[in-house]
């Protein structure tokens, strides 16, 4: 079976991942959404991310030196560490921790991993690459954490060109924050 492409991130009721002043604070995770979070990462074989999401990450590459993590800060740290990662960047020259920059496009990068031996989805991280993705009709599943809030404009977290995608809802949650995963296979 061809290992599929998801495409998972956060975002606000009114469909952005980050505000119009680049703040996403809104969108950490408490306990009960972390765990999830947790949980999906083990079904993960290489994660794709642009420059911006990458730098984010980076956190948890040293996490566990000089930090305070709870136990479920270092059972994230545990898995997304040596997690394959391919950073697609045009600025970045060198990438730390079990990364390396993207040797090609992202519609050859795709098509090579999906060819190669390997267990888990292949995930994609950060908006525009992810619309750069759903442009060529590469992403399988879009998994979204819905929070419960409005904040009026930023980055979307659906790519705005006009594609008409059918999608089949395959699994939904509501946590007790009020915060709802949705999961949606693309109609093929």
């Amino acid at each position: 079976m061809m290992r599929k492409v998801t495409y998972s991130m956060s975002m606000s009721r009114d469909g952005y991942i980050v505000g119009p002043d680049g703040s996403f604070d809104w969108g950490a995770p408490d306990e009960e959404v972390f765990r999830f979070w947790i949980d999906d990462i083990r079904g993960v074989g290489v994660h794709l991310l642009g420059r911006r999401l990458y730098e984010t990450m980076l956190y948890w590459e040293t996490a566990d030196q000089g930090h305070n993590l709870d136990a479920a800060e270092r059972e994230w740290a545990a898995l997304w560490n040596p997690l394959s990662k391919v950073v697609f960047s045009t600025t970045l020259s060198a990438v730390q921790g079990n990364a390396r920059l993207a040797s090609a496009n992202l519609a050859e990068e795709i098509t090579r991993l999906r060819a190669e031996p390997g267990e888990g989805d292949i995930a994609i991280g950060g908006a525009t690459l992810a619309a750069e993705a759903a442009d060529l009709g590469l992403i399988d599943e879009y998994q979204t954490m819905v929070y419960p809030v409005l904040v009026g404009g930023g980055i979307p977290f659906f790519a705005q060109g006009e594609r008409h995608v059918d999608l089949e809802l395959v699994d939904s949650r509501t946590f007790t924050s009020g915060v709802v995963y949705l999961r949606h296979r693309v109609v093929r």
